[in-house]
């Protein structure tokens, strides 16, 4: 992150929306909009602003576009410092732009960071069997994720339009890896920096989940477990989190073989198209055969599934679009490792083109009703999000030597360290 000593810039915008960006001199928002791509930023909706962090570059501090400086004031000088929030309040005071002003980040810094990534990891992280990047166990990043925007409650305040501020949520959600927590708190042998973390993390839980008034056995275990201390007992950590989800075989017809090969070739996997959890990540995970049968053009799609991805109830479908023309959809069902589906290829007839002439074919995969559409970001851009996972699972496999470590945007999240060191049958 960027070094205390470098500055910050606070500008206003037409609308009164304030910016304060680091590095350079600022823009406001309405000047220029967010670049690249959604997966190659975090962000996390709190009191008065949206704060945006840049993943694949080198760790900054956030852009925030603060739109109630009264609310924003009281988390502000949290995390950029005193100077930076005198700032926006002149700025918000005075109008226009004021001199730029030193960082001198606050000691909320590290762990919004931390928490903006973890919301980063839990809809973006590239999980893909083909490429070797292992999934994020949801339930240890869910319950981390708790832990951390408890310690982040400074960020967000009563009015209820902040999405993020979400903890009891959470810890409803991924109750079912509370106990495989505790026993991996609990187990020997492990490096004393991970069962630090690990304590951290739950005791951070089980005071969030006193002051939401949240029971049941999973919360009483945690209590009792934390008020007993740690007893250290023998366990493999992978198999506490050992995946029940195996490949399974999906309703629907098997491809049909046959007919004459016309073209073969793979499509965009554009992460932006469909949920987490569906599709793996990697970029040769789309691909089509197209096949004469007589007078008829048909295309097989087939689509690598996510280990988690659903076998029934889904709706994923591919988009293809032929010789330019209007985009269709093919329905495709899971089937063992794939998504799988075909269709006659509508040809268009203005184009006039002779029988043996190969179809031009852009196949894409997406989830009708959470597609937004083609959007910014290509190959370079996903290269750069999986370089980033492969880096952060490297680290993960290090022992830490510093707590202090882990309030850092650069420090691994429990799921991955858990992902990086545990023997998993997946990856």
């Amino acid at each position: 992150m960027a070094q205390n000593g470098s500055l910050i810039h606070v500008a206003q915008g037409a609308d009164g929306t304030i910016r304060v960006a680091a590095g350079s001199p600022v823009f406001t928002h309405d000047d220029v909009d967010a670049p690249g791509p959604d997966f190659a930023r975090s962000v996390l909706d709190v009191a008065g602003a949206v704060l945006v962090w840049p993943i694949l570059g080198e760790p900054r501090p956030p852009v925030a576009e603060v739109h109630d400086v009264g609310r924003a004031l009281e988390w502000l000088w949290a995390v950029y410092g005193e100077p930076t929030a005198a700032a926006v309040h002149a700025c918000a005071a005075g109008g226009g732009e004021v001199s730029p002003v030193p960082v001198d980040l606050g000691a909320l810094a590290g762990a919004a960071a931390r928490l903006g990534l973890a919301h980063w990891a839990a809809r973006w992280w590239p999980a893909s069997y083909t490429d070797g990047i292992a999934v994020l166990e949801p339930d240890v990043l869910g319950l981390e994720s708790a832990a951390l925007t408890h310690r982040c409650q400074q960020l967000f305040d009563d009015f209820g339009d902040q999405p993020d501020d979400c903890v009891p949520e959470l810890i409803e959600e991924h109750r079912a890896g509370l106990g495989p927590l505790i026993q991996w708190w609990r187990s020997a042998p492990q490096p004393a920096g991970t069962a630090r973390h690990l304590e951290n993390v739950l005791r951070l839980i089980d005071d969030a989940a006193d002051g939401a008034g949240l029971d049941g056995p999973a919360l009483r275990e945690l209590r009792s477990a934390l008020e007993r201390g740690l007893v250290r007992t023998p366990v493999d950590a992978g198999t506490l989190f050992a995946r029940r989800d195996g490949y399974a075989l999906a309703a629907g017809d098997a491809p049909v073989p046959g007919g004459r090969v016309v073209a073969r070739g793979s499509g965009t996997n554009d992460w932006r198209r469909y949920p987490p959890g569906f599709v793996d990540a990697a970029e040769d995970s789309v691909s089509w055969t197209a096949r004469a049968l007589g007078a008829r053009r048909q295309i097989e799609v087939e689509v690598v599934a996510h280990v988690a991805a659903p076998v029934a109830g889904a709706l994923l479908v591919a988009e293809v679009q032929v010789n330019g023309g209007p985009p269709s959809r093919v329905p495709l069902a899971r089937r063992d490792d794939v998504w799988t589906g075909r269709a006659d290829l509508g040809l268009s007839p203005h184009l006039d083109l002779p029988a043996t002439t190969p179809p031009h074919v852009d196949v894409g995969v997406l989830l009708p009703g959470f597609d937004p559409g083609a959007g910014p970001g290509g190959r370079a851009d996903r290269d750069a999000a999986r370089a980033l996972a492969r880096r952060r699972l490297a680290a993960a496999a290090q022992p830490l030597t510093s707590d202090d470590a882990y309030h850092s945007v650069s420090a691994p999240f429990l799921a991955e360290t858990l992902a990086a060191t545990a023997t998993r049958e997946d990856y």
